[in-house]
């Protein structure tokens, strides 16, 4: 696969070089030519590097993370985008005290709505740099969930692959409109990792159950209110 890295920072630097060890073709952009080929040269495994743009040019899979900002004001054209799977992996910014306001609009579905010809995926938005450290062991052993929403399926199931190919255990969660949902959770991960000092390795791990063979507390019955 060719991944194309718009803004090559923590996350943009971890993820291409972990993709580039599992053999993916990936080009490093930065705002400078002379940064993003400083950052391959950093990497190895035959990366590239060089402006956001030859990155987008150079990718089927987009990795933006330049938080917030339209991509009109970093490339020449959007045209650029059309067809490609970008993948958001932006939260909000951290507001004092921690006092999220409700999320109406997801950063993914603004980006899916200033890039319209573009395939949207939300991913990776639930886990601090350190984390990608540990791929892709011990990742798998502790099956670390990145969780995925995104309207166009075959961009989606890609994503998904990617998230496996570097130790992650995938989570598909619906439609790009439940970034909303996936955006709030990182929110909640960071609230604990600074809030709570758990730390920068602190994740979620989805863990689907056995069904319970003796259902001795009477199992799940109607209710009401009172």
């Amino acid at each position: 696969m060719k991944i194309g890295i718009l803004g090559s920072g923590n996350m943009g630097r971890s993820l291409g070089i972990l993709w580039a060890e599992q053999k993916h073709e990936v080009f490093f952009g930065a705002r400078t030519v002379e940064k993003g080929k400083a950052i391959a040269k950093s990497a190895e495994n035959n990366t590239q590097g060089g402006t956001n743009e030859q990155a987008a040019i150079f990718g089927n899979v987009l990795l933006y993370t330049i938080r917030g900002i339209n991509p009109a004001e970093v490339l020449t054209s959007i045209e650029l985008l059309n067809g490609k799977i970008i993948i958001d992996c932006n939260n909000y910014d951290i507001p004092e005290n921690f006092a999220y306001p409700p999320i109406e609009l997801s950063l993914a579905e603004k980006l899916a709505s200033e890039v319209s010809q573009a395939r949207v995926v939300k991913a990776f938005n639930t886990m601090a740099q350190e984390v990608f450290e540990l791929s892709p062991q011990p990742l798998k052993e502790y099956n670390v969930s990145v969780f995925v929403a995104g309207d166009d399926a075959a961009a989606k199931k890609t994503v998904m692959n990617l998230a496996q190919d570097i130790g992650f255990a995938p989570v598909d969660c619906g439609e790009l409109r439940f970034a909303r949902l996936l955006e709030g959770l990182g929110d909640f991960i960071r609230y604990l990792m600074i809030g709570q000092n758990l730390g920068s390795y602190a994740t979620i791990s989805v863990a689907t159950l056995p069904e319970a063979q003796n259902q001795r507390l009477g199992g799940r019955q109607s209710s009401s209110l009172y």
